[in-house]
Formats: structure tokens, sequence, C-alpha cells
């Protein structure tokens, strides 16, 4: 797998933003991005869910639905869903392949500005995928931030915001302001944008870009509500934030001309797929709760979730990147859990399990115990309760997840 190994092989040069090379790249593949009318989401947290759950309502009503997230948890093509089903190995390659050529073509021209990224080849193939598939829509997550990001080359039909919070500062800004800004940039002129609940200072931001853009602002929570009866299968107080922005987006949606009924809302909010967000797996006798909160404000409504569901006896798993926050989270995580084991995500991304056991070490005076190894730290953990929470980062989740299934 050539191409594959190829894509893999650009995660060396790391993160880039601006459109330059996405523009250049689109055109010398043909423009796939303008063949499939497109849903665009962006959001500090929750922007993968309410994805998953638009998608799963477009092809609850029939619609050939395409979705792109990241990051994934255990394989790439996790990453490209059409019609419900990641595309095959050997489907993905030859976009890549496609995408590959474009760039050495582009590289042999001197017509990009800069080396193309993994996350901007990534995104091609996704488009390119999606257009040679004759997709009637496609579901799109932003990667990072949103004016930037490769995936807003796309003009959709409606855009989401779903949630502001800190993360990401060093790209994307210090304060509220400023990261709402980024999020906002994914707005275009005249098209729609739903939001979710925002801070007042993000608030503001993005109202003052959209009525520059004269694009219709629409506050899911103002405007939309669950159905009667509905029960999300996504746990959590705040997937049912996220679905009533789902809710709100497939509204826009059915005035754009798909019919995307009660049924298939229903179908999608009660049956939607998305694994790693409050996902409660067992591993022997233990309840094992995985959840990708990698932020503060996701670690807020993990500990939320564990007050809530009355788990302080539950013994926290955590790993963290080393450009994240681990101390704000562990001060949300630390005082509603029973104990802590570090560990080191398998990534050369990770923080140490040694620099977060002294972080975690200093909040409150809690033992907190070492062990690389996310394997034998789950055991550990395994062995001390009959309730573990996995937490901290999608890397340290996907390869643990893997293990318990």
């Amino acid at each position: 797998m050539e191409s594959l190994a190829w894509l893999f092989s650009l995660e060396r040069l790391g993160m880039k933003f601006g459109l330059e090379n996405m523009t250049v790249l689109m055109a010398e593949l043909g423009e796939p991005h303008r063949r499939f009318p497109a849903v665009l989401v962006a959001g500090t947290n929750g922007k993968g869910s309410v994805t998953a759950m638009v998608d799963t309502a477009l092809r609850a009503a029939d619609f050939s639905s395409a979705r792109y997230t990241s990051p994934h948890l255990v394989r790439l093509e996790e990453r490209f869903v059409v019609n419900g089903d990641e595309v095959s190995t050997p489907v993905l390659e030859a976009a890549l392949t496609r995408v590959r050529r474009a760039v050495e073509a582009l590289l042999a021209r001197g017509a990009l500005a800069a080396p193309a990224t993994f996350f901007e080849c990534a995104t091609a193939a996704a488009f390119d995928l999606f257009a040679s598939a004759s997709v009637d829509i496609a579901v799109l997550e932003v990667g990072l931030g949103g004016r930037l990001d490769a995936t807003n080359v796309v003009t959709p039909l409606v855009a989401a915001i779903t949630t502001i919070d800190f993360d990401h500062q060093a790209q994307l800004g210090s304060t509220i302001e400023a990261i709402a800004f980024e999020k906002a940039g994914i707005i275009k002129p005249g098209v729609p944008v739903v939001v979710g609940r925002l801070p007042p200072l993000a608030d503001d931001v993005v109202a003052r870009v959209a009525r520059d853009m004269d694009a219709p602002l629409i506050r899911a929570h103002d405007v939309a509500a669950l159905p009667r009866g509905v029960q999300p299968i996504l746990a959590g107080a705040h997937q049912r934030d996220n679905a009533i922005v789902a809710i709100a987006l497939v509204s826009v949606l059915r005035e754009a001309g798909f019919a995307v009924g009660d049924d298939a809302l229903r179908q999608a909010l009660e049956g939607v797929r998305w694994p790693g967000r409050l996902e409660l797996l067992r591993y022997g006798r233990t309840d094992v709760l995985l959840d990708a909160a990698h932020n503060p404000a996701g670690a807020r409504a993990l500990a939320a979730h564990l007050s809530q569901a009355d788990w302080a006896d539950a013994i926290l798993v955590f790993g963290a990147m080393a450009d994240k926050d681990a101390r704000g989270m562990l001060a949300e995580l630390v005082p509603v859990t029973a104990g802590i084991i570090c560990t080191t995500a398998p990534t050369p991304r990770a923080e140490s399990a040694e620099t977060l056991a002294a972080i975690a070490s200093s909040l409150d005076g809690t033992a907190v115990e070492t062990i690389a190894d996310p394997r034998t730290a789950l055991e550990r953990a395994c062995a001390r309760s009959r309730r573990v929470v996995v937490a901290g980062s999608m890397f340290l989740i996907g390869p643990l997840r893997g293990i318990l299934r």
C-alpha cells in the first residue's frame, strides 16, 4: 500500500494552516469538492457527534450520504464513510494514489506554496472519494479551528458551530474571542449557520461574522428540541445538546430539499454509532467507560456524567498529548474519581506518564500510580476497581478499545 505509507510519512511535517495548498490541489484533481453538496461542522467539542448524527439521519431518509471525521480511533479508514460503511483499504489506496500524483505534479511545477500535509492530503482524498461515489450529500467535520482548516475550501449548504471553549490555543489564540473568530471562519456569504450553546463572548463574535457575511444565524436551542419520547443513544447531557444542534441542522437541510422525516431523525438519535464517547464496555468483571475527552471542557462534561451516574469509586486511566492542557483536564476529573493511573498514549505526540502523574499529584496530593504501558495500566485499574474510566486522548482510548473489544 504505497500511497497509504506515503500519507503517513507526511505526519512528520506537522500541522500547517491556510487554504492555498488545498485550493491548488483541488484544481489539480478536478474540483471534487464542488461535485456534492455538503454540511460543514466545526466546534471545540461535539462536532464529530453532530456529524455522525446528521449523516445517520440522512441515510435513514434514504439519501446517499458520506461522512468525513478526524482523528480515527484505530484505522485510518474510519475517517471516510460512504453510506454507513468505511471505505475499503483498496479504494482508499486508489484515492490516495490520485492525490499523491497530483501533489507530485504540483511540486514538480513549483505550484505548491509549501509541502502538502497529512491532513490536507487526507481531506483531498475524502473529497475525491465522495465525488467518485456520486453521493447525494457529505457531512464534513472540521479538523482544527475553521477559517484556515483544509475542509474550509467547501461552500456548504449549511454550517454549524457546536461549542466554543479553550483548546489548541497555540494555533487558535489564547482568548475565547480569538478562538471564536477562527471557528466562525467557516461562515460563508448567505449560508445559514447553526450554533449550539456558546459563551457570550464567543456568541458575540460569531453573530458579528454572520452579520458581515449576511448569513442567517440559527441558535439551535432557540428553534429545536428533542422529539417527544426520544432518548439519544449517546450518553451525557452534552450529547443532548449535540442532538439539538443536529436537529436544527436537519431542519435547514429540509428547507434545502433534503426531506428527512421525523422517523429518520428519531432513528438517527436513537441508533447512531459513534464509539469512544461515554462508551461502556466490559473487561472481565469490570465496567470500563471510554471517553474521548481531550480538553478541559470535554473533561468537565465527563466529570458531570460521572457525578450524575454515581461513579465516584471509579479508577481513572489517563493519558494525554504533550500539547494539551493536562492540568485543566485532571482538575476536573480528580475530584470525581477514586484514584488515578497515568499512562503514556502510544504516539510520539504523547506526554509521558511520569509528567502527567506529577501534575495529578500536585492537584490535591492524591496517590497516583504511573504505568507507562496503556494495556498494563488498564489491567491494573481493573484489578483495583469494578469501574474504570479511560480518558485524555483519542490516541489512548483507540488502542485500548481494540483490546476491550
